[in-house]
């Protein structure tokens, strides 16, 4: 019988060879936006390692909207063309393609997380990395000695509304499958969300329906440029864990008016509003997200992908197997091992002896080999 998380699933006319999904996770490795060489090989081989789906990391669909100056990009056809490059290799190896769109808002403009993860100093300055303006739904700032964003005007938005649909359609020319929209982490679309970083006065502020009403015209807004037969995600920060903050009501009510809208997944993550993108404010343990998956699945009827220290194949197939979300999203642990997934398969078939028919080809014929000898000698032994 097979895994519930190796049982294949087709999102509108998208088919995922598993339920494994490998989230977006910046790479902060691009020049002027562009895909190269790297992310071909980083992309490429978590695809020969067996995930079902490989999200490409926040790509910003405007040159303002990147986090750091090596941030990907999808603002121009030159962008798209350079990113084709890697979905065509998602897809010739089993995987299917997605991308994140993203605009990174009052976050924007900031240092590489190994450099400090604060604002640009003078360091980056002096080798050519200067900061630029920022925006936000409210001028507020980050922190104390972070840059001030500028409040978007009515036209702004409807700039990057556009902005957005324009980066779906390259995305589609792209060959990419799956789009991802970020509500998440504290960037620019969580932050209309938050009450604590919406003041606006005007229709796209004040109470839950203002602060939604923007994000919600955006994922309205790819879903009519995105085709039909594929699918579009959605990833929320569940709450924010701050006195004040997005509470899980807030993300169940933004669930179902994404799901009205058409949307297909919705990424259950969390925290991210004050702090790094991972600094969630809630206790980290094993699975420490799977909750707010579950919630949204079962209130809304939304599918959704879990994510949060999923490390082990028994933890994923048991969060598949319970119902408590359709899709899983292994991330850092796939970092430390691009591999697994197939690894994965081996251990949730159970045969004494399994084979490496999930493994590439090119792989799998050398290993069957290398089985047998270990078969025979034993475990090593110095």
């Amino acid at each position: 019988m097979t895994a519930p998380l190796f049982t294949p699933v087709s999102l509108r006319d998208v088919a995922l060879r598993n339920r494994i999904v490998i989230p977006p996770m910046c790479q902060y490795s691009a020049a002027d936006g562009m895909a190269g060489d790297y992310h071909l090989v980083h992309y490429g081989r978590l695809a020969l390692g067996g995930a079902g789906l490989v999200i490409l990391e926040a790509t910003a669909v405007v040159p303002e909207g990147r986090i750091t100056h090596g941030d990907l990009g999808i603002w121009s056809d030159a962008h798209g063309a350079a990113l084709a490059r890697v979905a065509a290799f998602l897809k010739a190896h089993g995987a299917a393609a997605g991308v994140q769109l993203a605009h990174a808002g009052r976050k924007a403009s900031m240092q590489r997380p190994w450099e400090g993860n604060g604002p640009l100093s003078a360091q980056e300055i002096a080798r050519g990395e200067a900061p630029w303006p920022i925006v936000a739904p409210s001028a507020i700032p980050l922190d104390e000695g972070w840059l001030m964003p500028a409040e978007l005007s009515g036209d702004d938005l409807d700039a990057l509304t556009e902005a957005f649909v324009t980066a779906a359609r390259r995305a589609d020319a792209a060959g990419f499958d799956v789009i991802e929209l970020h509500a998440a982490h504290g960037y620019l679309l969580h932050t209309f969300l938050s009450p604590l970083t919406n003041r606006r006065e005007d229709a796209f502020g004040g109470d839950r329906a203002g602060r939604m009403r923007f994000p919600l015209r955006v994922a309205r807004a790819l879903r009519e440029a995105w085709p039909s037969n594929k699918p579009l995600f959605v990833r929320v920060s569940a709450v924010d864990g701050l006195d004040g903050g997005i509470t899980l009501d807030d993300t169940l009510a933004f669930a179902g008016e994404l799901r009205t809208l058409g949307v297909d997944v919705l990424d259950c993550s969390s925290g991210g509003l004050a702090g790094s993108a991972t600094a969630a404010r809630i206790r980290r343990d094993y699975g420490f997200q799977v909750g707010f998956a579950e919630a949204v699945k079962r209130e809304t009827g939304l599918s959704t992908m879990a994510v949060g220290l999923i490390v082990d194949p028994r933890q994923a197939d048991a969060i598949v197997a319970e119902g408590r979300a359709d899709l899983v999203a292994v991330g850092r642990e796939a970092l430390a091992d691009p591999n697994w997934a197939v690894r994965a398969s081996r251990v949730l078939d159970g045969a004494p002896e399994p084979g490496f028919e999930a493994w590439p080809q090119q792989a799998g014929w050398w290993l069957e080999r290398r089985e047998k000898d270990i078969a025979r000698l034993g475990p090593w032994r110095e």
